[in-house]
């Protein structure tokens, strides 16, 4: 595995990808100021609803710092203004309900200090996000502020001069001082050696920081500007020397360029810079940030794969170096790639947005929501509010650009999961006090903390929906999860095996790109028989094995139900292994006919032989319609999905009473069919490869 993909969870930014794929690490915490989040409930007029954006668990989080002054860690008017704003990492709830604020890894009393460090560039920055945006949308003088000194204190952070200017030092301690080597290591090491994510998020800050204050504060914009313009430079020796070079990953060709290797971490900085496009006069220095977001851009697009029945079933890949991995957090891919489209002119870059939106996105909600790991098997089911909100705010700026309502209607049923709409029927946002809580686990237990990226990520979600209140609306109307019929997994070890076929069980399952679904595999060699007993199901069912794809490992499995012939796959499809971590790639793999109706055999052969034996890892069993179904104390809403080669009706059962809508759209989001109907149980319309939606 490599360095930068090295996450136990976004927030804690460990030192490899896979940590935060699999769920397992845990950052040792202890507390540092102990307050209350407390705060009364927004305004609300006679006409209007309260928004739901409250800032004051985010402002609890705030605190201020002293550092020095030097020629490699400066900012703006610190001589005349000393004091920063900056940002505490994470929030324990206790037993009170009360929050108490705390940095990273272990605290050192008698130095005052944590392993990490109690600020961190990557929150300061998102957080200025949040200042900027409700200081923009509401005039908050207050939002205003917090934005000028979050702005400033992570500008001290970036590094000023020396071989690595324009970088960022990660963390900063309680009293100012910084951490560039914190423990665990992070890579780059020390923080700002090289480009990394917060430099990314660093350029998005500056971006949409200069945007807001370019007319009321032109001085201070011009040092973002500034500032902007030295993080392109680091970024220019570093991964943008490599405009227009192509790796090979598992034998498909991918962009060489992304920040990190990254189109999630690229997608952010193309955030800030398509922001600075929008509002910069022309000059040499916008027509270089054009470029480099152009060139961005290009990259994040070549990062699309797949179609409604084909893996990644149109969604844009995170990571240069697997074509098996996917996940929810940091995927404001089609975001990015929207903003990018209008501020460059370039419509061809929203096709693949539009295929994340349209294609990807209902086939995740149908299924398991935004979740931290689709590797390729749901392997991590936790989810958190950066992957929720990464999805809403694509969902919007697509729908937007494209000029595609129906993707609204997607980002209000995925909205909802702030409300209740989730798998633990609990609100994960309180509007009453702007606590977001830090994520929902695959078994349904909500971790409770709060921490500043929870909050942030919380906070840009109702920034949004207070946007767009039709959004807003549907989101709180659906407060609890009523059915997700989507992907189902049969684990292939759960298969009874002949003939040498055998479950190999793993110590871990990470393969250094992607994870083996319960850490386990079935192998099995020539002469080797599976089958497996399937719930069954009323329709009929595409069927994806996941199979280790690898050029030398020549195996054919040939599967079957009864004597139906379902299709066979060649595990020797795999391509170069090229940048990748392990030799062959996991793999859906679609057989050529469906698992009919009531079916529950399943059979795998190996007949020929082989050097080396198959290596299946899960089945994929995905109906030809999925669907999600949400109820609220109004009604009802459904979104239905369709694998079929043809339009399907299909009958559903829906929440409330009275007339519902119902919207068919088609792979493209564009609406094509709208129709008015009655009774608990309605019919509806799905159209191949397309969506559909209906409100009750």
């Amino acid at each position: 595995m490599t360095a930068r993909r090295a996450f136990a969870h976004p927030s804690r930014r460990r030192s490899a990808r896979m940590l935060v794929a699999l769920g397992l690490a845990a950052a040792l915490l202890q507390p540092a100021v102990a307050s209350s989040a407390a705060a009364s409930p927004a305004a609300e007029s006679a006409a209007d609803p309260a928004p739901l954006t409250n800032l004051a668990h985010l402002d609890f989080l705030g605190d201020t710092v002293s550092p020095p002054d030097g020629p490699e860690h400066t900012t703006y008017r610190l001589a005349q203004e000393p004091e920063l704003g900056v940002l505490w990492t994470y929030a324990d709830r206790r037993d009170s309900g009360a929050y108490e604020r705390v940095g990273g890894g272990p605290y050192d009393a008698a130095t005052d200090t944590w392993a990490q460090g109690a600020y961190n560039a990557d929150d300061l920055a998102r957080a200025a996000v949040v200042y900027l945006r409700h200081w923009r949308q509401t005039g908050a003088e207050d939002s205003r502020d917090r934005a000028y000194q979050l702005l400033r204190s992570l500008t001290y952070l970036q590094t000023a001069t020396g071989p690595n200017a324009g970088n960022v030092v990660l963390w900063m301690q309680p009293d100012g001082s910084l951490n560039p080597s914190p423990v665990p290591v992070e890579l780059p090491a020390p923080s700002d050696s090289g480009e990394s994510y917060w430099t990314a998020r660093t350029l998005w800050a500056l971006g949409e920081g200069y945007q807001a204050f370019a007319e009321p504060d032109p001085e201070f914009a011009a040092f973002l500007a500034d500032r902007l313009d030295l993080a392109l430079t680091a970024l220019e020796r570093d991964s943008l020397t490599r405009y227009g070079q192509w790796d090979v990953a598992d034998g498909t060709k991918v962009p060489a360029w992304l920040v990190v290797d990254g189109a999630d971490a690229t997608a952010e900085a193309v955030l800030g810079l398509a922001a600075y496009v929008e509002a910069a006069p022309a000059s040499a220095r916008t027509d270089r940030v054009r470029t480099d977001l152009q060139r961005y851009a290009e990259g994040i697009a070549a990062m699309s794969g797949g179609d409604a029945t084909t893996w990644p079933y149109g969604a844009i890949l995170p990571w240069t170096h697997s074509q098996s991995m996917w996940h929810a957090w940091a995927a404001q891919m089609p975001a990015a790639l929207a903003v990018a489209a209008d501020a460059l002119d370039r419509p061809a870059l929203l096709r693949p947005a539009v295929t994340d939106a349209a294609v990807f996105t209902p086939a995740l909600l149908t299924s398991t929501g935004p979740v931290n790991g689709l590797l390729p098997a749901p392997t991590d089911r936790t989810q958190i509010a950066y992957g929720v909100d990464s999805r809403v705010q694509s969902l919007l700026a697509v729908a937007q650009a494209a000029k595609r309502p129906g993707l609204d209607q997607l980002a209000g049923l995925t909205a909802a999961w702030y409300f209740g709409a989730n798998r633990a029927g609990t609100p994960m946002y309180d509007p009453a006090t702007g606590v977001t809580f830090d994520g929902l686990n695959a078994d349904g237990v909500v971790n409770q903390n709060s921490g500043a990226e929870s909050a942030i990520h919380g906070l840009l979600s109702m920034l949004a929906l207070d946007a767009h209140p039709d959004v807003a609306a549907a989101a709180l109307g659906a407060t609890s999860l009523v059915n997700q019929d989507g992907i189902e997994v049969v684990e292939a070890e759960a298969a009874t095996p002949a003939g040498g076929a055998r479950v190999v069980t793993l110590a871990d399952g990470w393969t250094g790109e992607s994870a083996w679904s319960g850490a386990a595999y079935l192998e099995v060699p020539a002469g080797g028989t599976a089958t497996w007993t399937v719930p069954a199901s009323d329709q009929p069912r595409l069927v994806q094995p996941v199979v280790n794809l690898v050029a030398t490992r020549s195996a054919r499995l040939d599967w079957t139900s009864g004597r139906l012939q379902l299709g066979a796959v060649d595990t020797s499809a795999g391509g170069a292994q090229g940048v990748t971590e392990a030799p062959g790639a996991l793999t859906p793999v679609t057989l050529r006919r469906e698992l009919p109706a009531g079916a529950t055999n399943l059979g795998a052969a190996v007949r020929r032989s082989t050097t080396l034996p198959a290596q299946v890892d899960a089945l994929l069993l995905t109906p030809r319609v999925s669907r999600l179904v949400l109820a609220g104390p109004g009604g009802g809403s459904a979104l239905l999905r369709s694998v079929g080669s043809r339009a399907e009706t299909t009958t559903l059962a829906l929440p409330g009473s009275g007339s519902a809508t119902v919207r068919s759209y088609d792979g493209s989001g564009r609406l094509r069919r709208e129709a008015t109907v009655t009774g608990t149980e309605v019919q509806v319309l799905v159209l191949a490869g397309g969506f559909t939606v209906v409100t009750r």
